[in-house]
C-alpha cells in the first residue's frame, strides 16, 4: 500500500459517508441513495460475514424506506470464519462500483472502517502478493526491530497497525518486496471524483448511544447469535480476532467470564474503538482528503438535504470546469 498512489482527475462522482460507530450512517445513507437514485457499498470489514448480524449492526431493516428497497453490496459475501482482507475488498469495491454504473444509478459508499474507505478514497494499488517461503525463511533470522527498519525503508510507517505483531510485520514486508518485483501486479480503481461527508457528534453524545446500542443488540439475541456461530464450526479463535462483540460475547460464552464484566468491557472497548476511528478520519483529514462534517444531532431530513446540497454542488462544479 502506498500513501503516493496515483491519482486521476475525472470519472464519476463518489460520495461517501463515514463516521464513528454509533452515528447514524446508514439512515443518512439510505435516505440519500432514495432522492439520488443511488446504491449503497459497504465499506465494513466485518458486514461482508454472513451470520454476522446484530454484533455487526448491519440493521438490514434500515435498507427499506416506505416500501422501497435500496440495493446494498459487499454485505454477507463471505461466510463466518474466512479470511478478508484489503485487497479482496478492493476487488469487490470495483465489481460492484462498475455494476451500478452500468444500471446507471450513482455509487454511495458507507462504512467505518477507516482503512477501507481510505483505500478507495486515496487510491491505493494493493498487490495479491502470495506467501513467499523462501522470502520467510530469510527474514526470521532478523529481529522485530530489525524487520521494522527493513519495512520503514519501503513505506512510511504511519500507524501501527503493521508491526504490532510478528505475523503482521512479515506479511507486510512480504507484500513490498513482492510489489518491488511485481510492479503491475496491482489493483486499478475506476476513475473517480470523491465527494466524503462525515457524521459527528460530541464525545458524550457518542458514548451515551454506544451505551443505548449495546444494551439494544444483547436485547435482540447478540449472544444467541454467537452461540450459532459457535455451534456451526466458526473457531473460537477466528471469533475472538473479530474483536469486540464477538470477542467478548465469545469469551463470555466460552470461559469463566460474568455477564457484568463482559458487558462492562465490551462498552469500554467500543468508546475506545469510536476514538480510533476518529483518529484515522483526522489523519486522513491531514493527508489530503476533504471531509464535510456534518452535525449528527440535525434530524435526519436536514442531514439528507445537506448532503444532497454538497453533492449537487459537487456534480455541477465539475460539469462547469
Amino acid at each position: 500500500m502506498s500513501d503516493d498512489a496515483p491519482k486521476e482527475a475525472g470519472g464519476d462522482l463518489l460520495l461517501t459517508i463515514l463516521g464513528p460507530t454509533a452515528c447514524g450512517k446508514t439512515a443518512l445513507a439510505v435516505a440519500v441513495a432514495d432522492r439520488l437514485g443511488g446504491e449503497i457499498i459497504s465499506a465494513d470489514s466485518r458486514q461482508v460475514f454472513r451470520g454476522m448480524d446484530i454484533g455487526t449492526g448491519k440493521d438490514l431493516d434500515e435498507y427499506c424506506l416506505e416500501g422501497r428497497t435500496i440495493p446494498c453490496h459487499l454485505v454477507d459475501i463471505r461466510d463466518a470464519g474466512e479470511e478478508y482482507n484489503l485487497y479482496q475488498f478492493q476487488n469487490d469495491f470495483i465489481d460492484a462500483y462498475n455494476l451500478i454504473r452500468a444500471r446507471g444509478h450513482r455509487p454511495i459508499m458507507c462504512g467505518g472502517t477507516g482503512m477501507y474507505v481510505e483505500s478507495i478514497v486515496r487510491a491505493y494499488r494493493l498487490p495479491d502478493a502470495p506467501v513467499d517461503e523462501g522470502y520467510r525463511e530469510e527474514l526470521s533470522r532478523f529481529s522485530d526491530e530489525e524487520l521494522t527498519e527493513r519495512l520503514a525503508s519501503y513505506i512510511k510507517l504511519h500507524n501501527h497497525t503493521d508491526t504490532e505483531s510478528r505475523d503482521r510485520l512479515v506479511r507486510a514486508l512480504e507484500i513490498q518486496e513482492f510489489r518491488r518485483q511485481n510492479p503491475e501486479a496491482f489493483t486499478r480503481l475506476p476513475r473517480m471524483r470523491h465527494l466524503v461527508v462525515g457524521v459527528s457528534y460530541p464525545r458524550e453524545v457518542v458514548v451515551e448511544r454506544i451505551g443505548t446500542r449495546l444494551r439494544q443488540r444483547l436485547e435482540q439475541g447478540m449472544i444467541d447469535e454467537v452461540q450459532r456461530l459457535l455451534d456451526k464450526g466458526v473457531p473460537k479463535e477466528r471469533l475472538l480476532k473479530y474483536g469486540l462483540e464477538y470477542k467478548h460475547v465469545t469469551r463470555y460464552l466460552t470461559e469463566d467470564y460474568p455477564y457484568e464484566t463482559m458487558f462492562g468491557n465490551l462498552y469500554t472497548d467500543i468508546r475506545r474503538f469510536s476514538k480510533r476511528q476518529m483518529t484515522w478520519f483526522r489523519r486522513m483529514e491531514r493527508n489530503g482528503v476533504a471531509i464535510h462534517w456534518i452535525d449528527g444531532q440535525k434530524d435526519l431530513n436536514s442531514k439528507t438535504s445537506e448532503v444532497l446540497a454538497l453533492y449537487f454542488e459537487a456534480e455541477n462544479a465539475f460539469s462547469i470546469s
